[in-house]
C-alpha cells in the first residue's frame, strides 16, 4: 500500500470519528440546554433548513428553540451515513425523540431525518448547513 494512500485513509478515518462524535455532542448540549456550546458547534456563516422552522434560518436564530426554554429528550440515534472529503464532511441519521416545554410537557414527538455539512477550519469542525425533516407516515 502506497504510504501517503494510507495517511490519508487514516487522517479521514479520525475525521469521520471527531464528525461523529461532534454529532452526539450536539444532541447532549440540546438535551442539557446548553446553549453556548450548542452555538460552538455552528459556523457564523450556517444555512440550513430545520424542521422547526417554516423558512431557511442563519446561525442567530438556530438556537431559538432553547432560548424559548424548550428542551430536547433524545431517545435513539441511528446513523444512515457519513462521508469526509477533504474539509467538508456529510452526517446523515435519523433520531427519535421528544421536544419538552420548560414544564415538561410534550410539545412534539416523533422520527426525524437529519443531514448536517460540517466545514473544518484548521483543526474545527463546525456545522454550516444542514435539513432536517420528520419521517413520514406510512400506512398499509
Amino acid at each position: 500500500m502506497n504510504n501517503k494512500h494510507g495517511l490519508a485513509q487514516s487522517i479521514a478515518s479520525d475525521d469521520k470519528e471527531t464528525v461523529r462524535n461532534l454529532e452526539h455532542a450536539y444532541w447532549r448540549c440540546a438535551q442539557e440546554g446548553d446553549l453556548d456550546g450548542y452555538l460552538t458547534l455552528w459556523n457564523k456563516d450556517f444555512l440550513g433548513w430545520p424542521d422547526l422552522y417554516a423558512a431557511p434560518v442563519r446561525k442567530d436564530h438556530i438556537a431559538d428553540w432553547i432560548s424559548k426554554g424548550l428542551t430536547f429528550k433524545l431517545m435513539e440515534f441511528k446513523p444512515a451515513g457519513i462521508q469526509v472529503t477533504g474539509t467538508m464532511a456529510v452526517t446523515c441519521y435519523w433520531i427519535t425523540g421528544e421536544l419538552l416545554d420548560d414544564e415538561q410537557n410534550s410539545v412534539l414527538k416523533g422520527t426525524v431525518r437529519i443531514i448536517h455539512t460540517w466545514l473544518k477550519n484548521g483543526s474545527n469542525w463546525q456545522i454550516i448547513s444542514g435539513m432536517s425533516m420528520p419521517e413520514p407516515v406510512t400506512t398499509k
